[in-house]
């Protein structure tokens, strides 16, 4: 297989771009659920904060995720110019948190955002054009 062609490209670059969404989505929705931390440790202390971030299993979840796009992005790079590899991958990871964000944690992205993220898509278009 040649890992320098188009569709293998495209394959790591959206293997980041999936794992860094799920990544953020789980650590979000672990911390939205856990809630102030700030607020936990002045009523339990420190020990009370980590025990409350110890026990989410989703933002451990979310760190193995962030992890895998870690690894995901150090291949992508061994195989394929950084110039498109991680503009690329930064980029689509941003249109794909706000999807993420619209329908899996119910946030509310405005116009603006969505904007935004069409932007976004037409410069990562530029880079393969």
């Amino acid at each position: 297989m040649n890992l320098h062609s188009d569709s293998a490209v495209a394959a790591m670059i959206g293997a980041v771009v999936l794992s860094a969404t799920a990544g953020d989505i789980a650590i979000s929705s672990a911390l939205k659920k856990i809630g102030d931390l700030g607020q936990i440790r002045r009523a339990r202390g420190w020990g009370g904060a980590l025990c409350a971030i110890a026990g989410s299993g989703r933002l451990f979840c979310g760190v193995g995720f962030m992890a895998a796009s870690f690894f995901a992005l150090l291949f992508a790079l061994s195989h394929a110019e950084v110039s498109l590899v991680a503009p690329a991958a930064g980029s689509l990871t941003f249109v794909a948190n706000a999807i993420a964000a619209k329908w899996i944690l119910r946030e509310n992205v405005d116009g603006r955002r969505w904007l935004a993220a069409l932007l976004v898509c037409c410069g990562v278009a530029l880079l393969r054009a």
